[in-house]
């Protein structure tokens, strides 16, 4: 089992989720599209080659984000990330996995 979070900009916040669960993330026992979020600011600068969805090169930017996370399955990881990346805004999504134990 894993952990996922994510960095989202509110207006993409459900669109990357739903591809998320739809891929096999969120799925504890007999309920799924299971997730926790919080609101927060994220700031970015981008530099020479980047193609930023929003900012401009060289200059910082802040930008409302909402960090969420949600659990998947071994055998959703890879499916689940690529599903994010697809989905998500940004040129380089920020993220974490993290390999659960089983206690």
């Amino acid at each position: 089992m894993y952990k996922i979070a994510v960095f989202i900009p509110e207006e993409a916040l459900e669109s990357v989720k739903s591809a998320m669960f739809e891929a096999g993330a969120g799925k504890i026992g007999d309920y799924d599209s299971c997730s926790w979020q919080v609101k927060g600011q994220g700031q970015f600068r981008p530099l020479a080659g980047s193609n930023p969805y929003l900012g401009k090169l060289d200059q910082v930017e802040a930008v409302d984000e909402y960090r969420v996370e949600m659990i998947c399955a071994d055998q959703y990881v890879t499916e689940v990330i690529k599903a994010m990346k697809e989905a998500h805004p940004y040129e380089e999504p920020a993220y974490d996995v993290w390999q659960l134990a089983d206690l």
